[in-house]
C-alpha cells in the first residue's frame, strides 16, 4: 500500500513529528508557543511543515494533508499485477492493471468524483502516478485501465498542479508536447 493512501493513524507512527515556534506575523500568541508542525516520514525522508496558523492542532491537521500528497508526488510503488498474468512485468508485456476499491468508488461516468482537498485525493493521486510510471507516462493507457477518459485523467492531475507539471517535464524530456 501507497504511504499517502494509508490511515491518518498509521501514517502518523511512520512520522517524527516536531513543533517549533512560528515565525512572521502571528501576534503574541505564535512568537510564544510552538504552533509550526514540521513532520518526516521516516521510510522515505519525505517531509512537511505547515505553521500558517495560530493553532498547533490546525496546523498539524495541514501538515499531515501536505505530507500525504508530497508522498504521493515523490514516492513511487509498485503496483500489483493481474492475477494469472506472469508476463505482466516483462518489459514488453502488456500493463494489465486492476483500479483499487478507492478509485472504483469514486468512479462516475468515467469520471472521477473528488476534490484536492478530500482525504481520499493523496490516494487517488498516488495511484494515477504510479500507473504513469508503471506505463512510462502513457497518458491515454493509464486513463483507460482507471476507466476514465483521457481529458478527465488530465484535469484530476491537474487538481494537483506539482503533478501535472512532474508529468510534462517528463514528456518534454521524452520529446512530447504538454498536456493541457
Amino acid at each position: 500500500m501507497h504511504p499517502a493512501a494509508l490511515p491518518v493513524d498509521v501514517l502518523m507512527r511512520e512520522v517524527e513529528l516536531r513543533t517549533t515556534r512560528g515565525s512572521g506575523p502571528g501576534g503574541q500568541h505564535r512568537n510564544k508557543t510552538d504552533t509550526m508542525v514540521r513532520l518526516a516520514h521516516r521510510p522515505t525522508g519525505i517531509h512537511a511543515q505547515a505553521g500558517e496558523r495560530r493553532s498547533q492542532d490546525l496546523n498539524r491537521v495541514e501538515a499531515i494533508r501536505r505530507l500525504r500528497i508530497n508522498l504521493a508526488l515523490q514516492h513511487r510503488v509498485e503496483l500489483p499485477s493481474a492475477a494469472g498474468d506472469p508476463a505482466s512485468d516483462a518489459a514488453t508485456a502488456p500493463v494489465s492493471y486492476q483500479p483499487s476499491a478507492l478509485w472504483r468508488s469514486r468512479l462516475r461516468s468515467s469520471r472521477i468524483i473528488v476534490s484536492a482537498t478530500h482525504d481520499d485525493f493523496p490516494a487517488l493521486l498516488a495511484e494515477a502516478l504510479d500507473l504513469l510510471a508503471k506505463l512510462e507516462d502513457d497518458v491515454p493507457a493509464a486513463a483507460r485501465m482507471l476507466g476514465v477518459s483521457t481529458s478527465q485523467f488530465v484535469r484530476f492531475l491537474d487538481r494537483e498542479p506539482a503533478a501535472l507539471a512532474e508529468l510534462n517535464d517528463r514528456r518534454n524530456a521524452r520529446g512530447k508536447p504538454p498536456l493541457r
